[in-house]
């Protein structure tokens, strides 16, 4: 059985968290898809919702019983850090739509995707501590930038869970919505993005996660390739179009 459920559709792909016996616990089979889903991705760019569904999961963690057995080299490996990474460097946006827990490398997860979105029963936690590991998928370094670092060290040192309405004060997500409203608020969200010039996306994408020392040549040099580009021209002319 495939730990992915692929839907696509006229304007974004749809992905589809699919181990719900084990309340969709991050393996290396779901690795493994989701690298094949990222090539797809870099081969052909559109943006991706990333969901447990709205049936109250979204992703309880990383696989304890392969993380268990797992040693010093496979941690080197980078095996869940190195498929968020590739998730974050897609060309175009991707939105998380999350239900329930998202704990651990669920967590991770959800804050390699650009844009959050949860229901009012979604919580987050990183209880990677207690199990005597770190967070080691990019919470010690993305949470800090997501909530501030008082924050995020709280969470990572006592393993809190953060519930829904404290994510959304604290920025992790941008808006917390009802179960049944959880695909179609998500999906609303996308059809917004691909409104947007794609290229001007990828640019946009690329400048607001360049380091902090690349600033401001990088929007300078996107910048001017997109005063060139012919959607440019095509959307600034139909814009003069209208307003006249």
């Amino acid at each position: 059985m495939s730990a992915l459920e692929i839907t696509e559709t006229g304007e974004h792909v749809e992905v589809r968290l699919n181990r719900p016996e084990k309340r969709n616990a991050i393996d290396q089979t779901m690795v493994d898809e989701l690298h094949a889903v990222c090539a797809d991705l870099e081969r052909r760019p559109r943006p991706m919702l990333l969901t447990g569904g709205d049936d109250g999961v979204f992703a309880a963690g990383a696989d304890i019983a392969q993380l268990r057995d797992r040693t010093s080299a496979d941690a080197l490996r980078a095996i869940n850090a190195g498929i968020f990474d590739r998730m974050r460097r897609l060309p175009l946006p991707t939105v998380a739509a999350i239900d329930g827990p998202a704990l651990g490398g669920g967590a991770e997860l959800a804050y390699a995707c650009d844009i959050r979105i949860c229901t009012t029963r979604a919580f987050f936690g990183q209880p990677e501590a207690r199990l005597g590991i770190i967070a080691g998928a990019g919470a010690t370094w993305r949470l800090p930038r997501l909530v501030g670092e008082s924050l995020a060290k709280e969470l990572l040192f006592t393993g809190r869970r953060m519930l829904a309405e404290e994510a959304l004060s604290a920025r992790l997500v941008s808006s917390v919505v009802e179960p049944g409203e959880l695909l179609d608020a998500a999906r609303a969200m996308i059809a917004r993005i691909a409104k947007a010039s794609p290229m001007a996306l990828r640019l946009t994408k690329l400048a607001v996660d360049a380091p902090e020392g690349a600033h401001p040549q990088v929007e300078l040099a996107a910048q001017a390739f997109l005063f060139d580009d012919d959607e440019k021209h095509r959307r600034m002319t139909e814009f003069l179009t209208k307003k006249s």
